[in-house]
C-alpha cells in the first residue's frame, strides 16, 4: 500500500510544483504592486506579507517539515527552528538592506538541495555535518532566497528598515503557525502502527520534491 501511495504522492508533488513553481520564495503580482508603490512605514501590511510568505512558501515548509519530523519534544523543535530563524533573518535583512543580490534561480536550486539533504539525513543515508549547524546554514540560504526576490521589486528606501523588520517578524509568526500544525501532525503519526513505513515514505517524498525543485530552478538558471 505504501509503495502505491508513494508513487501517487510523487506524481501529485510533481504536478503541484510545476503549477506553483513561480511562487517558491515568490511574491504575487498584487503584493508586488503594493511593495513597489508603498512609501514610508507600513508595519501591519509588511507583517501580514511576511506571515503570508511563510505559510504559502512550500519550499520553506518542505524543509522545516524535514527538520522537525523526528523531533518528539517541543524543546528540540524550538532549538532547531530558532537556529533556522536566526540564519534566515540574518540574510533576509542583510541582503535587502545592503543590496547583496544572488541569482534567484541559483539560490532556489540550492534550497531544493537543502530539502533533499534533510530528507536523506532523516532516512539515515547521509550526515555530513552536525544537524544543528546544517539547519543554521540552510537558514542562511533560505533568507537569501527571499531577499533576492524582494530586491527584484523596486521597494522604496523610505521606511525600509522598519518595514523589513516588520516583514521578518511576520515571517516568524507565519513559521510558528505552520509548525504548530506540522508538529501536531507528526506527533499523531508517531503513534500509528506503521510509522516506520510512513516515515520512509514521507522522507522519500521530501527528497523527490527537493529534487524536482532543484531541477526546475537549475533549468531556469541556464535558460535565463
Amino acid at each position: 500500500m505504501w509503495n502505491r501511495l508513494t508513487k501517487f504522492s510523487i506524481y501529485f508533488l510533481l504536478c503541484f510544483i510545476i503549477a506553483s513553481d513561480t511562487f517558491a520564495h515568490g511574491v504575487t503580482q498584487q503584493d508586488q504592486g503594493f511593495l513597489a508603490g508603498a512609501s514610508g512605514i507600513h508595519l501591519v501590511p509588511y507583517l501580514y506579507l511576511g506571515a503570508k510568505h511563510m505559510v504559502t512558501g512550500y519550499d520553506h515548509l518542505l524543509y522545516l517539515a524535514g527538520v522537525i519530523f523526528f523531533l518528539g519534544r517541543l524543546k528540540e523543535v524550538v532549538l532547531f527552528v530558532s537556529l533556522f530563524a536566526i540564519g534566515h533573518s540574518l540574510t533576509l535583512l542583510t541582503g535587502v538592506l545592503s543590496g547583496i543580490h544572488i541569482n534567484p534561480y541559483l539560490i532556489d536550486a540550492i534550497i531544493g538541495l537543502s530539502v533533499c539533504y534533510k530528507a536523506l539525513e532523516n532516512l539515515g543515508t547521509i550526515q555530513l555535518l552536525n544537524p544543528k549547524f546544517m539547519v543554521f546554514t540552510f537558514g542562511l540560504v533560505h533568507g537569501f532566497g527571499l531577499s533576492s526576490k524582494l530586491q527584484d521589486i523596486s521597494i522604496s528606501s523610505d521606511g525600509l528598515i522598519a518595514n523589513m523588520l516588520a516583514f521578518n517578524l511576520g515571517v516568524e509568526v507565519g513559521q510558528v503557525i505552520a509548525l504548530t500544525f506540522l508538529f501536531w501532525l507528526f506527533t499523531w503519526l508517531r503513534n500509528q502502527h506503521h510509522f516506520v513505513a510512513i516515515a520512509s515514505t514521507t522522507n522519500t517524498l521530501l527528497f523527490s520534491a527537493g529534487l524536482i525543485l532543484f531541477g526546475f530552478q537549475s533549468v531556469g538558471y541556464f535558460l535565463q
